[in-house]
């Protein structure tokens, strides 16, 4: 029986238009599922079901997903990162906080990644906090700290204050998968699909209350700051503190994102 399956444009280039009509013929594909995003169970003979696919130098992996829950899409990885997705996909263990992976604006630090949720004009929002474990220079270069201003340049608004929401960033999305955070997307180059910014090495826990938030306002704000301005805070009031801190000292960038999946 043919399925009732979404493969978006981007997918189909990836895995051919025969192995793509075979999906949409239900021949290689599953009734039943886990649903890859939020984790209940769908059926792609009864409900819109998305294909994911999760691509790495040499491997690619294939995810199902409710269409209401996570548009079909293709979702760029590196070869060594590939294994947490894989996981996640099948259901095996291991939700660890994530291992920062290497950044695409320079190779001399790796991006350390917090949740939490941030008060801002007397709503919770879910939040995460980018900070870079060492300077980055421009890429090619081994001048100053030139995180934020590469930020800028890719869209990020300086933040005086925590006043108010910071503007969305068109392009870029926040990608959960199986209620655990994958990575921050942003576009790829020459107007191609969205490439990984940030990769989680393996799924990064986010707490239920993080997760309801996102889930409500469709949206995550990603504040990014130089290294040393943040650190490691055990709790979320004293997280605030610290990016108080950071926006008064001119050390603090922001945008609000699309979720990506549940």
């Amino acid at each position: 029986m043919p399925r009732m399956l979404d493969v978006s444009e981007d997918v189909r280039a990836e895995i051919g238009d025969e192995e793509a009509d075979r999906l949409l013929a239900g021949e290689n594909s599953p009734g039943s599922y886990d649903c890859t995003s939020c984790r209940t169970p769908g059926d792609s003979e009864q409900e819109r079901t998305s294909t994911v696919l999760f691509v790495g130098e040499e491997t690619a992996v294939l995810a199902f997903a409710h269409a209401s829950c996570i548009p079909s899409q293709v979702v760029q990885v590196a070869e060594d990162q590939l294994q947490g997705a894989v996981r996640s996909i099948t259901g095996a263990e291991g939700g660890a906080p994530a291992a920062p992976a290497a950044p695409a604006v320079g190779e001399q630090a790796v991006l350390g990644v917090t949740s939490g949720l941030v008060l801002i004009e007397g709503d919770l929002h879910p939040a995460l906090v980018v900070e870079p474990t060492a300077p980055i220079a421009r890429p090619g270069t081994t001048g100053p700290d030139q995180f934020l201003q590469l930020l800028v340049e890719q869209g990020f608004q300086p933040v005086a204050d925590l006043s108010a929401v910071p503007a969305a960033l068109p392009g870029w999305s926040v990608l959960l998968a199986m209620g655990q955070l994958h990575a921050v997307l942003q576009p790829g180059p020459n107007g191609g699909g969205q490439v990984a910014w940030w990769q989680a090495h393996q799924p990064l826990q986010v707490t239920e209350g993080w997760r309801a938030e996102a889930n409500k306002s469709n949206t995550v704000l990603v504040f990014a700051a130089p290294v040393g301005s943040i650190g490691q805070q055990p709790r979320e009031d004293l997280l605030r503190d610290a990016l108080d801190k950071a926006a008064a000292d001119g050390r603090l960038v922001a945008a609000a994102m699309p979720l990506a999946g549940t």
